[in-house]
């Protein structure tokens, strides 16, 4: 069978692929508006923390209607004299699990003082793992095939991956959670977030949020502007969340990002990618042609493509880069990633929300002038980005328009940026600090990946990120951070 590396992983967030448990059930409910703590399911425990279930409504339009569950954890401040509120997180997705995030945090450099101010919050949005999820009944070759149309050289090739879009959508609609769909939105998950608060007890919660969690903050800090203590939001999306405009954006986000790859192919000869960064470049389209014509261990030109993107997401990861196209040029065994057991959650949660968030356009003809022009623009990916996906057929069941988000409302919000983000480019950051306008401040680092604390080497962007959150103090005025400043 003919497939290619499962190219959801691609447009997800990386900070959430560390937080994806097994399947198992989380700690019993209590009544609505309360959490009871307890162990932690299986896969997302962590020393110190907790979790609970809490029960909320389905539609927020009828709170006295059908319940659905999330689930929500717990890493406790150690020094509750400290302690100033609750520090509610979401790695990004949307799809990804956050259950145990707080841990990954705290494993990953979250700074001691931050973790004695707050009691660190995770949770499951709706749809999602341990919540109550939804499903497409994805096949295994529809889970491969990924989030990412094939890329598309012609008209012809929209054509042709309309027909699987279409499917993917038609089985979201008639799965046996197609009654969640209308109401798997960011919006939603937003409002889950303010009930969150309400059973902790708490007058406001301040927010981390990453990649898609950024939008989730967003819109959370729009939705509630005076529950809202002190918002961080790393990696940001655009205004508009995950439009067709952020999906199309990628393209542009590997373009930005490819010149640090290229400069460490050339500066490690040993993998022979090329001696100038032009002919890494080019070692790129040839490999990508190469796999086209003739696919190896079920690898494309599409999957070639998306998986280099995937990896571009952390500078740890370019010689595993390297390695894969080394391999994928010498003719040895591909070194493949392995997938999530949770392929199909992922995938179908993330779905849900991209395609019911917002309108996408419905006529073929308009994905083919999308990727003509963006092949030319971006043309590393800009054929597959620009392409139809499920979102084209998705069932016409909006309860609500997508939230704008403006500038109304308390000066609350800290914006971090990698300056050549792949995953979530700087060119949709500025879009959403120009709609917060004098809400946020925002904070560019020039350095390159996705996810900038505290995962990043920048001093001056963590140090920003660190006072903001232990003492509320923001830099005066949007800052630039140079790459790499000493400590």
């Amino acid at each position: 069978m003919r497939r290619s590396l499962p190219l959801a992983l691609a447009a997800a967030a990386a900070l959430t692929v560390t937080a994806l448990p097994s399947s198992s059930s989380v700690a019993a409910t209590t009544p609505p508006d309360t959490l009871r703590w307890g162990p932690c399911p299986e896969g997302a425990a962590a020393p110190r923390l907790e979790c609970a279930t809490l029960r909320v409504p389905l539609d927020y339009r009828d709170p006295d209607g059908r319940r659905i569950e999330i689930a929500v954890s717990r890493l406790a401040s150690e020094k509750p004299a400290q302690r100033r509120g609750i520090l509610l997180t979401n790695p990004g997705g949307p799809g990804g699990s956050g259950l145990q995030y707080p841990a990954v945090l705290a494993a990953s450099g979250l700074p001691q003082k931050v973790r004695d101010s707050y009691d660190i919050i995770g949770f499951d949005p709706r749809g999602v793992g341990h919540s109550t999820p939804v499903t497409c009944d994805l096949t295994q070759e529809q889970q491969w095939r990924g989030n990412f149309p094939p890329y598309a050289r012609t008209a012809a090739d929209v054509t042709r991956a309309a027909g699987p879009a279409r499917k993917i959508a038609e089985q979201c609609d008639s799965s046996r959670t197609a009654w969640m769909l209308p109401h798997t939105t960011t919006a939603n998950t937003a409002r889950d977030m303010d009930r969150i608060r309400t059973a902790l007890g708490e007058p406001t919660l301040s927010y981390l949020g990453a990649s898609y969690g950024s939008y989730l903050g967003a819109v959370y800090t729009t939705l509630y502007p005076r529950r809202g203590d002190r918002i961080v939001l790393d990696s940001n999306m655009g205004p508009g969340g995950y439009d067709i405009t952020a999906m199309r954006l990628f393209a542009r986000g590997l373009e930005d990002r490819f010149p640090d790859f290229a400069a460490f192919a050339v500066a490690h000869p040993e993998y022979g990618l090329g001696s100038t960064p032009q002919q890494v470049r080019a070692t790129f389209f040839e490999l990508a042609e190469r796999l086209d014509a003739e696919p190896r261990q079920g690898v494309d030109g599409s999957a070639f493509r998306a998986h280099t993107f995937e990896l571009l997401y952390a500078d740890g990861s370019m010689p595993r880069l390297a390695e894969f196209w080394q391999a994928a040029d010498t003719g040895a065994q591909l070194p493949l990633p392995e997938l999530p057991a949770d392929l199909e959650n992922l995938m179908a949660s993330r779905f849900a929300v991209v395609c019911g968030d917002s309108r996408w356009p419905r006529t073929t003809g308009q994905y083919q002038r999308n990727a003509a022009v963006d092949r030319l623009k971006y043309p590393m990916l800009g054929g597959s980005t620009a392409s139809i996906n499920p979102c084209a057929f998705w069932p016409r069941k909006r309860t609500e328009p997508p939230v704008r988000i403006t500038g109304r409302g308390p000066s609350t919000v800290l914006m971090l940026q990698n300056e050549r983000d792949p995953g979530t480019p700087l060119a949709g950051a500025r879009e959403l600090r120009r709609a917060f306008g004098g809400r946020a401040t925002l904070v560019t680092a020039d350095q390159g990946g996705h996810g900038v604390y505290p995962y990043g080497r920048n001093a001056c962007a963590n140090d920003a990120a660190t006072t903001f959150l232990t003492t509320g103090e923001r830099p005066a005025r949007d800052l630039a951070c140079a790459a790499r400043p000493a400590k």
